[in-house]
């Protein structure tokens, strides 16, 4: 009586578990078909089913799962993710399952759609999306660490600050540089160099005499950027003192490092630590002393701390490396502008008498002296900027203050042309 009713037992399980192959045989038919939310329906018909079918069925379920959430997702992460979910099932149920190949497979697919479709959500600044969708990337193939570099950016884009911190943590436990070997060859009869993705892309052009002048170099290592966006985070929630200490490490493991001196300058620029700012500058000047941009953020740093005579000293070498700086150009031009305010009020405090009348002049041609100082640097960022109203503007007070009728009716015209008043 026992042995007939194992016997029907395992008639019973062998019915169910055919039943349940067919099932997901069906679903796979309609994934050949293109019909994935068909497929999904069949499969939650016997998903209650799986957990005590026999490990081979558990296998072909999942793996037919993961291919119909996949086939579904378009840029839905949610689908993605279970997607994901599924295709990793498979091996961990057996990883020299017959099926081992096909999850591989799905997992390469699922790691491209998430990385084309966070590229999709940056494109429209849903950067939360972006980076969940890119660190889901990053945990099917841990090899790849760049993704989490750019799930970790997607992330501080997004404010996502605690989740950002997490990921640059994680890299900088890795150790985690990005730098690359590139490769660059010069075509032939131009001075037009080329960069190769690969050595072997780079010979085969040499060979074919298309190239010539092989050179190699590695890229920038991205610690520097790491360290950089940590600093910005934790300033922006507040906490100065992870930011300085986290520099401070950096700085003294990489002295010379370029890259971290100027995550440190922008690091007291944002907490407005001009002195300690200035102080960076001046030591990124003595290794980059033709960058125009560090003498223009100097002269930001000293009009901020009213040292006047600097700022226009630092905008002056600016121009002088750059003479089609327009912000230092236009910085500059206000700075001298800003004299006026101050013989503007000696003007109005004079009396009536005929000393007071003499003075007024005097003030009045060093007011004009102001105006004729700034205005080069003026016309010059107007050129560089032709649509700004505001030069255009300025321009025609300063014509106008200064008898340059026919100017002063030139900026009139381009105002009323530009709809300005």
């Amino acid at each position: 009586m026992k042995k007939q009713i194992l016997i029907v037992g395992l008639l019973m399980v062998s019915a169910i578990t055919f039943g349940q192959k067919k099932e997901i045989k069906s679903a796979q038919k309609a994934i050949k078909n293109g019909d994935f939310s068909e497929a999904i329906s069949t499969l939650k018909g016997v998903e209650g089913q799986i957990s005590n079918a026999e490990s081979s069925v558990k296998e072909y379920y999942y793996l037919v799962k993961g291919k119909a959430y996949l086939g579904s997702a378009d840029n839905d992460y949610e689908k993605m993710n279970t997607s994901a979910d599924a295709f990793e099932k498979v091996l961990s149920l057996n990883e020299n399952s017959k099926y081992s190949a096909e999850a591989q497979l799905g997992l390469q697919e699922t790691t491209n759609a998430l990385l084309i479709s966070a590229q999709l959500d940056q494109g429209v600044q849903q950067y939360l999306e972006g980076s969940k969708k890119i660190y889901r990337g990053y945990t099917l193939n841990k090899k790849d660490t760049i993704y989490l570099f750019y799930a970790a950016s997607l992330a501080k884009d997004g404010q996502a600050y605690d989740d950002a911190i997490k990921y640059y943590e994680e890299l900088i436990n890795l150790s985690f540089t990005d730098i690359k070997e590139e490769f660059y060859a010069t075509k032939k009869g131009t001075k037009e160099e080329s960069k190769f993705d690969t050595a072997d892309e780079r010979n085969a052009a040499l060979k074919k005499g298309e190239y010539v002048i092989p050179r190699s170099k590695f890229s920038k290592s991205k610690k520097g950027d790491i360290l950089k966006n940590m600093t910005f985070i934790y300033i922006k929630k507040g906490e100065n003192e992870k930011a300085a200490l986290l520099m401070k490490k950096a700085r003294e493991e990489s002295p010379d490092d370029l890259n971290l001196m100027y995550a440190e300058a922008e690091m007291y620029y944002k907490s407005e630590d001009m002195i300690n700012y200035k102080k960076v500058i001046n030591e990124v000047i003595k290794k980059d002393p033709t960058n125009p941009d560090l003498y223009y953020n100097l002269g930001v740093a000293s009009a901020k701390n009213d040292e006047k005579e600097a700022a226009l000293n630092y905008y002056t070498k600016a121009i002088e490396l750059n003479p089609n700086y327009t912000e230092a150009l236009i910085n500059k031009a206000q700075l001298i502008l800003d004299g006026e305010s101050e013989i503007v009020k000696e003007m109005n405090a004079l009396g009536t008498s005929n000393a007071d009348y003499d003075k007024y002049d005097l003030l009045k041609e060093r007011k004009n002296d102001l105006y004729r100082e700034a205005l080069p640097y003026l016309e010059s960022a107007s050129k560089l900027r032709p649509d700004s109203l505001d030069i255009v503007r300025t321009l025609k007070g300063i014509y106008g203050l200064l008898g340059m009728d026919e100017k002063e009716n030139l900026m009139k015209a381009i105002m009323e042309k530009n709809g300005g008043e």
